[in-house]
């Protein structure tokens, strides 16, 4: 397989590392790739404000994408769907193996646990990471959202003098040190606390979850996928 790694940040960096047998290309920008190559999948580790300038390129060239970053707008992930119309794109806040066992267990969970329980998101990250609530949080949030048979009011952060309410769940963000990544939920019943966590010891699970999303990529049909079609 042949990868591009489109972003020579921190992941990208660590991508190439783990990958470096596949790893043809390491880029910040698709056009510094000669359009004669040939390039198998594209994983993005770069900045939101890439993105649409990686996706002109890769639906001109027909290279599927890996997009893993973050804290991107709603226009922009209308463009992704838009060109996941004629490119396969795999969509992924988090591309650990790990985060989306959790998701799994969260959709089993929830239903049964909504009635006597208020729910609680944490998620901790390191002190450069600029936007909050990450990524991960907000589509742990829309698995839990999609899995309640009511609708539930989302808050972010308390303060003050605040009752909660019995339909609500409120979502905390932490920004400290270096630490790698760390999302709970919380169902706190009447004498009872179930916690689901995950911790993120190192960043190479991102970048070893890439290369498995990558490998699922390859000769896909046009389409948004997620990595649930992985794990199914």
């Amino acid at each position: 397989m042949k990868l591009a790694i489109h972003g020579k940040g921190t992941m990208g960096k660590i991508l190439k590392e783990i990958g470096e047998e596949q790893v043809n290309y390491f880029v910040d920008d698709i056009s510094e790739i000669p359009k004669d190559k040939i390039v198998d999948v594209v994983i993005d580790f770069s900045h939101f404000s890439k993105i649409e300038k990686l996706l002109e390129g890769c639906v001109e060239r027909k290279y599927p994408i890996v997009i893993a970053t973050t804290g991107y707008s709603g226009e922009i992930l209308s463009k992704i769907v838009k060109a996941s119309e004629i490119i396969p794109i795999l969509l992924s806040s988090n591309t650990s193996l790990g985060i989306n066992a959790m998701q799994k267990v969260l959709k089993e969970i929830t239903p049964k646990l909504q009635d006597g329980f208020d729910i609680e998101i944490i998620e901790k990250h390191h002190n450069k990471k600029i936007d909050a609530p990450s990524g991960t949080a907000k589509a742990i949030l829309s698995t839990i959202e999609s899995s309640l048979n009511d609708r539930y009011d989302v808050k972010y952060g308390r303060e003050g003098i605040c009752k909660r309410e019995k339909k609500e769940i409120t979502v905390h963000a932490v920004r400290g040190g270096t630490i790698v990544g760390e999302h709970t939920v919380i169902f706190a019943g009447e004498d009872e606390i179930i916690e689901v966590t995950h911790k993120a010891l190192s960043k190479k699970i991102f970048a070893v979850g890439a290369l498995k999303c990558a490998e699922f990529l390859k000769d896909k049909k046009p389409g948004l996928y997620t990595m649930d079609e992985i794990f199914n």
